[in-house]
């Protein structure tokens, strides 16, 4: 049982972003699952870990993209994802600090809306300017 699911209402028309959103969702379903079957303070310092990496090496692909393709939303762009990096850093905080039983559920439904309301809100509007690019090739 999944809590989100790809779907084409996601896609930015770059593979390897599409790629790169459905880690995320595999991230957030791995929480999902592990809180569903009770296992989810075991398993959320490590699905922090995971979430801190992908999100250095996606914002890190996107960031690189928009810059070689001159997008004009880079700087408001970048600003977001350095909002959702120290959201991240401050739940890393928290669940390293002992607030560790509400901590998944805030951490979940937190990264479902943030995918969602990122990529239709703003993925989207780069969709165009880097659509058909070889990204860090």
């Amino acid at each position: 049982m999944s809590l989100m699911e790809w779907s084409d209402n996601l896609s930015v028309g770059v593979d390897q972003f599409d790629d790169e959103h459905k880690k995320l969702i595999n991230i957030i379903n791995e929480l999902f699952e592990s809180m569903r079957t009770g296992r989810a303070q075991d398993a959320l310092g490590s699905i922090l870990n995971q979430l801190v990496d992908y999100t250095k090496t996606h914002f890190a692909n996107e960031e690189r993209a928009m810059q070689e393709a001159g997008y004009s939303g880079y700087e408001a762009h970048k600003a977001k994802h350095d909002a959702l990096t120290q959201r991240v850093a401050e739940v890393q905080k928290k669940y390293q600090s002992g607030a560790k039983a509400i901590l998944t559920i805030e951490v979940m439904n937190f990264l479902k809306s943030w995918l969602v309301e990122h990529i239709q809100g703003e993925d989207k509007k780069y969709a165009s300017a880097l659509s058909g690019t070889q990204v860090g090739a």
